[in-house]
């Protein structure tokens, strides 16, 4: 298959961390993209819930639903841009997998923790995570640790990465996916990742606001008329109504939801077109020299910026989410002091990976490193279990 110069072609990727013969029937990112698909942590994922946890219902979005999302409208955006669209899917489908249980509130807390085990800690980053995932807590291949993926593949996972953990990936990989992270004060090379990276981070943010608009009215906790006052939603509401008169209730959301997605995905569509011929990059590491080409338009970018901004403030900060949000912290907070005042708690393998110990199979970690290890990898509803056998008592009702 011919790709246009500034999409990446696997038969040009820069290749694995470690060398394999070439697969007879795939391309690279393809066995990338199935390789995640049948890894631990992507089959974890079904049970990691985004804003509502695990026991709240059986109908809103988990990390697998909302991977899947994304991998679908970043597929539709790339075919029409002529990129690669099996590189977008595997991005999309891997740059969850670094994810807490509790969504955010495990990743707040698990930070915190790190934090106040070592002021010196790198703490939690869940993009780095999802790296670390594919790179080493993997453990299907006899010759390596981890999932032995693309570099294409893995600088789209690492979406964003504090300059610290930069400088310890670069360390260990110069050149590699974290050195965009340190420009351009280190020396300069790249600013961005390739565009299916550029993209899988875009169909991310639609796919995500998207779909905490449904689950939030699922959950009574907004309203269609809230929603009203937010321009993007409100446009597209009213044209549904317009063409649909009476129209109410479920179907005059999701309908106003997929006209809301169809305008950005159409958006994305002509802009990044236009940024791309204008800046007219004759290979990918062209594209890698510019700022971001995949893009909205002005006028997009600000009605998204400002359906972000509601979602914050009348969701993710509503108090019964809050609430919820504050169990969970103490949840993933309590399952950490656990296992480190007792690592025997945890299965023997976590343990294995502990400074000093020989592990064949992994490097040897700090406690407080494999015990977030082990935390990050639960399912909202394990680690809940978890915290129940530990401590004697149920944090969540229902």
């Amino acid at each position: 298959m011919s790709f246009p110069p500034y999409a990446c072609n696997p038969s040009r990727s820069l290749g694995r961390r470690f060398t394999e013969p070439v697969a007879p029937t795939r391309s690279e990112f393809q066995r990338d993209r199935d390789r995640i698909v049948h890894s631990t942590a992507f089959r974890r994922l079904v049970y990691k819930t985004q804003v509502f946890l695990n026991h709240e219902g059986d109908l809103f979005r988990t990390r697998l639903t909302h991977s899947l999302e994304v991998a679908q409208l970043g597929r539709s955006i790339a075919r029409t841009l002529q990129l690669n669209e099996d590189l977008v899917e595997a991005i999309a489908l891997a740059h969850d997998l670094g994810h807490t249980p509790f969504g955010h509130a495990g990743q707040d807390a698990l930070n915190a923790c790190l934090k106040a085990c070592s002021p010196d800690s790198a703490g939690f980053e869940h993009n780095l995570q999802s790296l670390r995932v594919v790179d080493s807590l993997e453990e299907r291949y006899p010759a390596y640790n981890g999932l032995n993926l693309t570099f294409e593949t893995r600088e789209g996972i690492l979406k964003h990465c504090s300059r610290r953990n930069a400088r310890h990936i670069e360390a260990r990989e110069p050149g590699g996916v974290a050195r965009r992270f340190l420009e351009p004060a280190e020396g300069p090379r790249w600013l961005q990742p390739g565009l299916e990276a550029q993209l899988a981070n875009l169909a991310d943010e639609i796919a995500y606001n998207a779909h905490d608009i449904d689950d939030g009215v699922r959950s009574g906790l907004l309203t269609i008329e809230q929603l009203e006052d937010v321009e993007l939603f409100a446009l597209h509401c009213r044209e549904t109504q317009l063409a649909h008169r009476g129209l109410k209730g479920r179907r005059l959301l999701f309908e106003t939801i997929r006209r809301m997605l169809s305008a950005q995905v159409y958006n994305v569509m002509d802009a990044t077109s236009l940024a791309i011929h204008k800046a007219a990059p004759a290979s990918v590491d062209e594209v890698r020299q510019h700022p971001p080409l995949v893009c909205f338009t002005e006028e997009m970018a600000v009605q998204s910026a400002a359906l972000k901004r509601f979602l914050l403030q009348n969701l993710y900060r509503h108090p019964k989410v809050v609430e919820t949000t504050q169990a969970a912290k103490q949840v993933v907070r309590e399952l950490f002091e656990a296992y480190m005042a007792d690592p025997a708690q945890m299965p023997q393998a976590h343990i294995d990976r502990f400074d000093g110990i020989d592990a064949p199979h992994a490097a040897g970690a700090k406690p407080e490193r494999v015990v977030a290890d082990y935390i990050a990898g639960m399912t909202d509803r394990f680690a809940a279990k978890e915290h129940e056998r530990l401590k004697g008592r149920a944090v969540f009702q229902g």
